[in-house]
């Protein structure tokens, strides 16, 4: 558990002005009373029971201090002092003035990439620094990007608020749902294991912004994206390539921040800018020479007796001019052919990436295509044999028909029989009630019938289905009756 300095802020700090302010935390601008200097005084608000969901809980303060305490880097925000009272806990920073990078950039009227790589440079080299150390900042956007001193040419970057950075360890799984919609990563919103690489996800304008928070979200998680021509008209292909290895869903093939370093867009761009510069300065010294030797032929012309000197020493001093500018405009000629090589050697780095890519989704098409030729002849096999089946069953039901066709028949030449020998008895029944037998009439007539009726169907049992035995006992009963 982290000790704080109890000491009230206000007895060693004059606090003056506020500078930002989050959900539980105020920033206001104070100066050290004993030295003079000045610093950022951020006020975070303790939470004060579990229960409440108010205020920051003091596992989250100490992780927060603990990673600053850690830390120290030209890019990154450095931490003072850290002091305690009953409701905040006070931490001491380093001042940082400049402003919000984004505000920054929407001043000027024109910004180049060369000048993009500088700040983006800086912005990557803080966060190596974090990730060399285990370290996720897991809150990277542009009002955490700050400038050091805007009134410079090359302000210095500043990465700050630690509120939600964890330290990622090895073999411990790590899933939370924080940060500003718009600019998380895709893990994030799935919740899933995050680690170093959602710092990677780095987006200026976002491009999944939608009308809600919720399509924001959707258009995150399917990387729905495209570079809108209101922001990227005028980017290079070597950007938009950047860009494009860093908004990706994978994060085993989201560029990482050695290979963000070493992308070409950077490396080009940067060296493209110290050409200018050295350029500019070499312009620079050559006019200068010039104007020194045209004001020293003046100077030694008034000095001089009326000759022809003067003039000899302006044409001079005109030629060495026209010369410097001749020289001025080779070497412009020559950075242009050296950036023109460097900008195909990138060109072709990226097309031979590509072309690595499309022949390992070619080969992957063509493992999916012999895939589905061999089910398309495992179902044509099926749809064969289906056939085979089909014909089977429809001979052996032709074969039924006729095997049913023959005892239908069988079946009436025996009804008719049957007809005749019942018309034969109940004739014979009939003669033996008109005579002296009349005694035994009705039960001999009984006794006949059943033997007659046994006797037959015994025989259709011989010959017939049950299913045509149940009609002929049907038929039998109702001749009966």
């Amino acid at each position: 558990m982290a000790v704080f300095r109890q000491q009230k802020v206000e007895e060693l700090y004059s606090i003056s002005e506020e500078l930002g302010s989050g959900q539980f935390a105020i920033v206001k601008r104070c100066q050290e009373k004993k030295t003079g200097v000045n610093y950022a005084a951020k006020f975070i608000k303790k939470r004060q029971s579990r229960a409440s969901r108010r205020g920051v809980t003091r596992e989250e303060i100490e992780r927060e201090v603990n990673i600053l305490r850690e830390i120290k880097h030209p890019n990154i925000v450095t931490l003072h002092d850290v002091y305690e009272n009953k409701t905040d806990v006070v931490l001491i920073l380093e001042l940082v003035s400049g402003g919000e990078l984004f505000d920054f950039l929407a001043q000027k009227e024109s910004l180049s990439e060369e000048e993009a790589t500088r700040f983006i440079k800086q912005i990557l080299e803080g966060v190596n620094y974090l990730h060399t150390r285990k370290i996720a900042h897991f809150d990277l956007k542009p009002e955490n990007i700050m400038l050091l001193d805007k009134t410079i040419p090359v302000p210095h970057i500043k990465l700050i608020d630690f509120g939600l950075a964890h330290k990622i360890e090895d073999g411990v799984e790590f899933k939370n749902i924080f940060g500003t919609p718009e600019f998380v990563a895709p893990e994030i919103v799935n919740y899933e294991p995050l680690g170093l690489a959602v710092d990677m996800w780095l987006s200026g304008a976002s491009p999944f912004l939608g009308d809600n928070k919720q399509e924001t979200l959707s258009n995150i998680t399917a990387v729905n994206y495209e570079f809108d021509e209101e922001f990227f008209s005028h980017t290079s292909d070597l950007a938009k390539d950047f860009i494009a290895k860093l908004l990706v869903k994978d994060t085993r093939k989201r560029l990482s921040i050695p290979d963000a370093l070493s992308h070409p867009w950077i490396t080009v761009s940067l060296r493209r800018l110290e050409n200018k510069i050295h350029d500019n300065k070499k312009s620079a010294m050559r006019k200068l020479k010039a104007k020194r030797l045209k004001e020293y032929t003046m100077k030694s012309h008034s000095s001089m007796p009326p000759n022809n000197t003067y003039v000899n020493f302006e044409r001079f001093a005109q030629v060495v001019e026209d010369i410097s500018n001749a020289e001025h405009r080779y070497s412009i000629l020559a950075r242009n052919y050296e950036t023109l090589q460097e900008d195909v050697e990138a060109l072709i780095s990226i097309y031979n990436e590509k072309e690595t890519w499309y022949k390992e989704e070619n080969e992957n098409v063509r493992h999916e295509l012999s895939q589905l030729r061999y089910e398309s002849r495992k179902v044509e096999s099926m749809k064969r044999s289906l056939k085979n089946d089909m014909r089977l069953v429809g001979s052996s039901l032709g074969n039924l028909s006729g095997r049913y066709s023959e005892l239908e028949s069988r079946y009436d030449n025996l009804n008719k029989e049957l007809t005749q020998d019942l018309k034969w008895i109940q004739e014979l029944v009939q003669g033996f009630q008109g005579g002296n037998a009349g005694y035994c009439g009705g039960n001999f007539v009984s006794v006949l019938n059943r033997d007659l009726s046994d006797s037959f169907m015994d025989l259709l049992n011989r010959s017939c289905s049950e299913d045509l035995l149940e009609g002929l006992n049907l038929r039998i009963t109702d001749a009966k009756i």
